[in-house]
């Protein structure tokens, strides 16, 4: 026992990353990072989970799990940002838990990470497909059999999710510059699309749909509770996914100009836009139509302008929302990519993994994720996928949060000043990982399962293939 736990704490030096990392393109500005936190949070989730969420489990409070839920996100985000500045290593968490608590807990911590990312790239992808088939269908429709998950409708495969997701891989293929550019662009115009929404949408509100703005407590036929503060506990659970995407632009930090600044401004700017938004949208669509209506429904933007009488607004909201849900999966994709690529590059995971191109992308990491990413978002249904990713990152989430006190005291040593700190510290990091932890035991039981059964296999990779052919095998 006293072997597992030497090997398991058997800490990372961080000039190592450093090196390793070097070879990145620096590249990023804040303006790259705040469009891709925006991007990647303002994603599939702001046209999808609102509706879903208000029907299933809070009704019209459903701004409030968003509140609450972006509260969360926001103590974890401070912890994000300090860590980001001081240590910019690709993979995020996985490298700064391996720095600061070992190679084992930072495993852990990105394993769960990773499986966020696999199933985020596929949920963004099922609802990105979701839209577009709702937009298209006046015109064309595809057979039920290449329209939806596995087992969902009479579904086999999910045709246009699985061609996104090659675009994006493509795309990311030819250069993170690049990737960049079309990611500013494709953000401002989704913001534009929101702002639409939100504007027409107005002019449709009903005030009785905010009655009760609480709806009475009930059970769901699935064990789960629907209304009163239960139901938006839960609703906070389900919409916390909404807001991970600042773990993205950490993951990206190794490719950033001037990290020290460029990580804290883009991590925490980007939330604070991205909650403005979200809140924005909820209360103008449960305002338009009663809750009720956006069930089982993974386009409740477009639907709701439709049958408030603005075919037109509705289809070219849409078309802007959809080629912005792009955004998120250039993070999503960008994101899992360096993860994979941190595994391949410590030996963790094989070593090819972590090989880069002639253009300096770790190509070999992008085409697995591309490829798992596929299987999943064509087989799995959407709102199975929505809990799986929170699930997989809160537990990171607590990681990074606790984490911070054992950063301090190497801050200024081994490790550099970073350029931000937590404020009020030591009462704020704590508050953070109570607030993810609590959220986690929100979740549904399935999620917990399926992340059980994850973690469990992430240990056994881990003293199966990772622990011995670490590259810190050879540093002891």
């Amino acid at each position: 026992m006293h072997k597992i736990w030497k090997r398991f704490t058997l800490k990372e030096d961080p000039s190592v990353y450093q090196d390793k990392d070097s070879h990145l393109m620096q590249v990023l500005t804040v303006k790259d990072f705040l469009a891709l936190g925006v991007g990647t949070i303002v994603s599939t989730s702001i046209f999808t989970l609102p509706g879903v969420v208000a029907a299933r489990y809070a009704g019209p409070a459903v701004a409030i799990s968003e509140i609450l839920a972006a509260v969360v996100a926001g103590f974890v985000a401070l912890a994000y940002a300090e860590m980001a500045s001081a240590m910019p290593f690709a993979g995020s968490a996985y490298s700064w838990i391996s720095v600061i608590f070992g190679e084992g807990f930072g495993w852990i911590a990105g394993w769960s990470l990773l499986a966020e990312y696999f199933i985020a790239v596929a949920f963004v992808a099922s609802g990105l497909s979701a839209n577009f088939r709702g937009l298209i269908q006046p015109l064309f429709s595809l057979p039920p059999q290449l329209s939806n998950a596995f087992g969902v409708k009479g579904g086999m495969f999910d045709l246009v999710a699985a061609l996104v997701i090659f675009m994006i891989a493509y795309l990311l293929s030819r250069g993170v510059s690049e990737a960049a550019r079309i990611q500013n662009i494709l953000v401002v115009l989704k913001v534009i699309a929101i702002f639409i929404f939100i504007l027409v949408g107005i002019t449709a509100l009903h005030p009785e749909n905010y009655l009760p703005f609480i709806p009475a407590a009930k059970a769901n036929p699935d064990g789960t509770v629907f209304g009163g503060w239960r139901g938006i506990y839960a609703g906070v659970s389900s919409i916390f996914l909404s807001y991970i995407g600042f773990d993205s632009i950490a993951a990206n930090s190794a490719e950033a100009k001037d990290p020290a600044k460029t990580m804290p401004r883009g991590i925490i700017g980007s939330l604070i836009i991205a909650v403005a938004l979200f809140v924005s949208v909820s209360l103008v669509l449960v305002g338009m139509f009663k809750y009720t209506n956006y069930a089982n429904n993974a386009e409740p933007v477009g639907w709701a302008l439709r049958t408030a009488g603005h075919p037109i607004v509705a289809t070219v909201v849409q078309t802007i929302a959809i080629v912005g849900m792009f955004t998120a999966l250039i993070g999503m994709m960008m994101a899992g990519s360096r993860l994979l690529y941190s595994f391949g590059r410590d030996g963790m995971l094989p070593q090819w993994l972590g090989k880069l191109s002639k253009n300096k992308q770790p190509l070999n990491a992008l085409t697995v994720l591309t490829i798992i990413g596929v299987v999943l978002g064509a087989v799995s249904p959407f709102e199975f996928l929505s809990q799986l990713v929170s699930a997989g990152t809160l537990v990171a989430f607590m990681f990074v949060s606790i984490g911070i006190y054992a950063l301090r005291p190497r801050e200024g040593k081994d490790i550099p000043e970073p350029g931000f700190k937590v404020p009020f510290y030591p009462v704020l990091p704590f508050v953070g990982f109570l607030g993810a932890l609590i959220v986690f035991l929100g979740l549904d039981i399935d999620a917990k399962i399926y992340i059980g059964v994850w973690f469990i296999i992430g240990l056994v990779m881990y003293f199966t293939y990772g622990a011995k052919h670490s590259a810190l095998n050879d540093r002891k």
